[in-house]
């Protein structure tokens, strides 16, 4: 689960990073108070959508005066903001954070994920901050700066001293930047985060350490655990039909192709993803429908596919342990006699009551694709596709 810029600041803020005072507003009027109940003489209006890189896009403004401030809010608050993390299509943006303007001396960036490789939380640092770290990771991979942070312990100060002098912090900010860092660390790992990141921390002018921007993702399964950060869910900024497939247990990821695809179990599902690319095609998504799924799940998940636009063919791919086919087969007519199919459909079902299903499909009277294997409901996915 995603959360907004200020809300990950405000998780920060309870782990005792420092962040600059700021804001929320939903409508100029708001922001303009915001504004002169923060004070001072500069503020920055900031796009509140779940994508990076919201300045490259325009959805960032430093304003010097309460006219300009004004304007800036009326030109943000329901633009639709393009960056390169929300794709051509853009997110409306519903609202700003206004926060204090900080004088910048220099630029870091600090960031928390779990390295599959090693099983274990990892935290980076960088000199370079306020950019993107991909971009850095790539042309400079040394300027990453690494330490391994144990689960139960925490950040160890002594790793937390050693990052900041490598960082080329020196004096009493070495001391707040290790203190910062085991904040980082502590929140990563106590609100089960995938992803925490500052980009950029930044040294002030006076001498102080603030995160300007900060991100946190949360482990889904885990959020039980943490009712306070569920209550963070921007249902406005998440794919409808992601919502819509959750509500009734289904794992659906919306993906950039014109092939939808439902299958049962996530091995499964990405080895289909993987042949109907090596065959040439592009998927529409990932669908994941479970071992246990009923005829009305099944139904809902065909449903889904069928209304995206961009979806010109549908492949079903079912293994049949705890599954049966017979389930999937009826699940399937179903939904293609309530919603208007009108792209071709390929079925590939094997397993337990594999005849039964075929032959509920055969007897439907729709216009089914049957395919022998994996292999070749792929090709015959991938031609329909092409053809519609």
């Amino acid at each position: 689960m995603k959360v907004h810029e200020y809300q990950a600041k405000e998780v920060l803020a309870r782990f005792g990073v420092p962040i600059p005072a700021g804001r929320v507003a939903s409508t100029v009027d708001e922001a303009v108070e915001a504004a002169k109940a923060l004070g001072g003489d500069a503020w920055v209006v900031k796009a509140q959508i779940h994508a990076g890189g919201r300045g490259k896009g325009g959805g960032v403004k430093v304003c010097k005066e309460l006219d300009a401030l004004k304007q800036a809010a009326g030109k943000i608050i329901g633009m639709n903001l393009v960056t390169p993390q929300t794709g051509p299509s853009g997110q409306r943006v519903k609202k700003v954070l206004i926060t204090e303007a900080s004088d910048i001396k220099k630029e870091y960036y600090l960031g928390m994920v779990l390295d599959r490789r090693l099983s274990l939380p990892v935290l980076m640092a960088c000199a370079e901050g306020g950019v993107e770290i991909e971009e850095v990771a790539a042309r400079s991979p040394e300027k990453i700066l690494k330490e391994v942070v144990n689960p139960v312990a925490g950040l160890r100060l002594y790793q937390g001293r050693s990052l900041a002098k490598r960082l080329g912090l020196t004096g009493d900010l070495i001391s707040s930047a290790a203190a910062l860092m085991a904040g980082l660390a502590r929140a990563f790992i106590e609100t089960d985060s995938s992803l925490a990141e500052i980009n950029p921390l930044a040294l002030t002018g006076g001498g102080l350490l603030l995160a300007l921007d900060a991100k946190f993702s949360f482990d889904d399964n885990a959020l039980f655990r943490h009712r306070d950060l569920a209550a963070y869910r921007d249902l406005d900024e998440e794919d409808p039909r992601e919502v819509r497939a959750a509500k009734s247990d289904l794992s659906y990821v919306r993906l950039e192709g014109n092939i939808g695809c439902m299958v049962n179990g996530a091995g499964l599902a990405m080895a289909t993803l993987d042949i109907l690319k090596h065959e040439g095609g592009s998927p529409a998504n990932f669908l994941d429908v479970g071992g246990g799924a009923t005829a009305t799940k099944v139904t809902e998940a065909v449903k889904i596919i069928l209304e995206d636009s961009s979806v010109k063919a549908v492949l079903v791919n079912i293994f049949g342990g705890i599954m049966k086919c017979d389930v999937i087969a009826t699940g399937i007519v179903s939904a293609v006699r309530e919603v208007s199919l009108k792209v071709p459909l390929v079925v590939r079902l094997e397993g337990t009551n594999v005849e039964q299903g075929r032959r509920i499909l055969q007897e439907s009277g729709l216009n089914i694709i049957s395919a022998d294997n994996l292999l070749d409901a792929a090709r015959k996915a991938v031609q329909s596709a092409g053809r519609s």
